[in-house]
Order: C-alpha cells, then structure tokens, then sequence
C-alpha cells in the first residue's frame, strides 16, 4: 500500500444513498480514518465544495459569525473536523429549515457528535450519521466477505483455508489506519501510531474538554490497552494514579468520545436472570494497541495471552466495520453469565435475528469451546439463528445444530 493509494471503502454506497434525500450527511469516526478522502471522494463528482475547520482562519470566520459563515457557503459544501466549532450546528439546522434540500451538506467530524452537549440534538431528523472506521480487513485485502449475512443465513460457512500462524500476530499489530500501513517498515508503523496518540490527547481532546493532567491520558490508554476484552473495571484503570477515580472515568470516556476506545454493551435476557451486564472494554484498533503497549508482531507470538485478548478485538473491530456497510442496522454485545458461559460478540440484526461469533487463538476445536454459544441459544430461542467459534483452523466443522467451527479467514473472505 502507498500513501498515495486510494483503497475503496465500502461504506462510500451508503453516503451517496443518503445524500439523495438528507439535507446533512455526517462521517464521524477517527482521526486518520481516512472521513476526509472520503467525503472528497464522493463529493468531487458533484460539485461539492470543500473547507476544513483544522484551518484557523476557516474556524475563526465560523466562530466569529456562524450565521454569515452558513449563508455565504456554496450550494453543496463539505465540512471537515465539524466537531471543531460545535456553535455552527444550530445555524446549519435554521439554514436547512429554511430550504430542505437533499444533499446539502457532507460533515465530517473525529468526535463522536452524539457525546457532544448540545450538538446531539441539534440535526435530529435533518441528518443522517454515518460512522467510518480505520480500514477493515476485508477492504485492506479489496473484497467483501458477506459474512455477517451468512452468519444470519446460517449457510456458506464451510470453508476450507491455510492455518495463519504467526500472521495473526502480524496483522493485529498492523492494526487498520491507511497511513500507518502505507509504512510498510514495522517500527516506522509503531512510530506513527504513537504520535497519533500523543497527537489526539494533546490536540482533539484538549478542544473537547479542559483538563490539567492531559498528560496521564497516553497512560490511561496504555492500561486500557492492556486490559482490551475484558470486563471494563473503572478501579483497575484508576488505581496507579492519584487522580480520582470518578477523574479517571471522565478521561476514559474522553478517550471513548475520540474513538480511541470502546465500550461493548453486554446483552440481556429476561429468560437468564444470572448475566453479566458489565461493558467489555476493547480498543478502537489493534495497530494503536500494540504501539502504546510496544509490542511487535514477535513479542505477541510470545504473549499467547495478550495476543489472544487481542485477537478477540480485532475480531469484533472487524465485525464492526462490516456492519456498517450492511443493510441491514447490526447491533453488537458481548454475552457472559455469571457461571463464566461467554460469547465475544452477540450480533443482533433488525431487533430479532440473533447470532454468536467465539474468538479463539489456537488451532484446535472442542465440544466445551460452545459452551457460551450454547447457553445464548438457550436464552434466545427461536430468534438464534447460527453460532461460530473463530480458530486458526483449516476446515468447517459442524457442532451440532446452527454451530460450527469455521477458520478465522472466513471473516474476511468469500465462500469456498
């Protein structure tokens, strides 16, 4: 991959149907992500302006006048890193009020807008918020898996594939942001994924909130980092600083509200009274992981533990990601009980359809490895529709009734 390359995202479908009949179109998602060469993208063609609020003078005139800002602006216009000059979205909602047209406005912004005060309502209704994330591996290898339909179809998932070995460890570490893997010498990639941090504390956050000890958020997210697919533990996080901890869980959901971090609700049933309703706590993107842990792709083959935590995120990153481009609305869980059944991701489609998806490292299968999947199906009934336990594999192997073992490639490739 070169810098210069530009690597189709399979979300741009999604942009251009919502700009046929929403006035605003809203691409959030990390720094670095790659909204900007998106919106560029999908806006050159037609006809869209372009301005960026990273620019002082384009944020000063908009801070300064956010009314003459909005009326002098050409017919289509992108906006980039919106959530630089919050005032602006209540002059954009009167401006679309007085002439709602499709297509107006594309947004882009490297904070979640809806954690933001009093801008999460301010569009409601007029705009439609599309989340893109740093590049999946199905889009890194140029190819779309269907996997999470076949999943619900509970069809097309034998397989057959090469077990990855050590590659597991080498494209965790590689993680998913276009200018990092345009690096293709490791140690170059691990500098910039640190800087990236130190650049997002020191910079977006600090235009988010005003906070004295912005140093320790380098620190909070090394931690987070080394507890990612767990049960999130606000003590734990908290404990090696003198800070409060009620401090503390402001600054993870600082880093929450960047995308550095992500909290995975656990999913709930009225048929099981005994679940965890604890969050797991994973990192946006395994590439930032392992640069703030500074660990290589061979300190992880040697860390089978943390590679395994790891793993089970990129997983679950990567199921993120295909279901933003789905069309169908994908809601991800995790599911555990207080006997210790778990499952990594619950994935529910359209508020009925449900499906389980187990992470594991090694290359061997047994029957105790569904476990969590069984005890989902129990809890679920009717609505279960297929359960996979992930493994560095080579075949398929039925378990029984809408379970299977599949090879962790599946996730990313198409049929055999």
């Amino acid at each position: 991959m070169t810098p210069s390359a530009y690597i189709p995202r399979f979300i741009q479908e999604r942009v251009e149907e919502a700009l046929t009949d929403t006035p605003v179109v809203l691409i959030h998602g990390p720094r670095q992500s790659g909204k900007t060469t998106l919106a560029r993208h999908v806006g050159q063609e037609k006809g869209f302006a372009y301005y960026s609020f990273d620019d002082v003078g384009v944020r000063s005139a908009a801070q300064d006048d956010p009314a003459g800002f909005v009326a002098g602006l050409p017919e289509r216009i992108i906006l980039d890193e919106v959530q630089r000059v919050p005032e602006l979205f209540s002059t954009i909602k009167l401006a679309v009020d007085r002439e709602r047209r499709p297509g107006r406005f594309i947004l882009t912004g490297s904070a979640n807008i809806l954690m933001i005060p009093r801008v999460s309502d301010s569009l409601a209704g007029r705009m439609e918020i599309i989340s893109l994330h740093p590049l999946s591996r199905c889009e890194i290898l140029g190819r779309k898996s269907g996997f999470i339909d076949d999943l619900f179809a509970g069809v097309g998932l034998m397989h057959q594939a090469n077990r990855l070995g050590n590659g597991i460890a080498e494209f965790v570490a590689a993680g998913g942001y276009p200018a990092a893997l345009s690096r293709t010498n490791e140690r170059r990639r691990t500098d910039w994924y640190r800087e990236y941090v130190e650049t997002i504390a020191k910079r977006d956050i600090k235009d988010l909130a005003r906070i004295r000890e912005i140093e320790v958020l380098p620190q909070i997210m090394a931690l987070a980092a080394a507890q990612t697919a767990q049960l999130f533990n606000l003590a734990e996080l908290a404990s090696p600083f003198r800070l409060s901890r009620p401090t503390i869980g402001d600054y993870v959901t600082l880093l929450e509200q960047v995308f550095l971090i992500q909290r995975l609700p656990s999913w709930h049933s009225n048929r099981l009274s005994r679940l965890v309703k604890a969050p797991k706590l994973h990192v946006g993107d395994t590439g930032v992981a392992c640069a703030v842990l500074n660990h290589s792709a061979a300190a992880l083959c040697e860390d089978r533990p943390l590679l395994g935590h790891l793993l089970e995120t990129y997983v679950v990153q990567e199921l993120r990601r295909q279901a933003s481009w789905s069309a169908e609305r994908i809601q991800l869980h995790h599911f555990r009980t207080k006997e210790g059944a778990e499952v990594d991701a619950v994935l529910e489609r359209a508020g009925r359809q449900i499906a389980g998806v187990e992470v594991k490292l090694s290359g061997t299968v047994v029957a105790k490895d569904f476990r969590g999947l069984k005890k989902l199906r129990e809890a679920v009934g009717s609505r279960f529709t297929t359960g996979v336990v992930l493994y560095d594999g080579e075949v398929s192997i039925p378990f029984g009734e809408g379970l299977f073992a599949v090879p962790l490639s599946r996730l990313w490739s198409e049929k055999t």
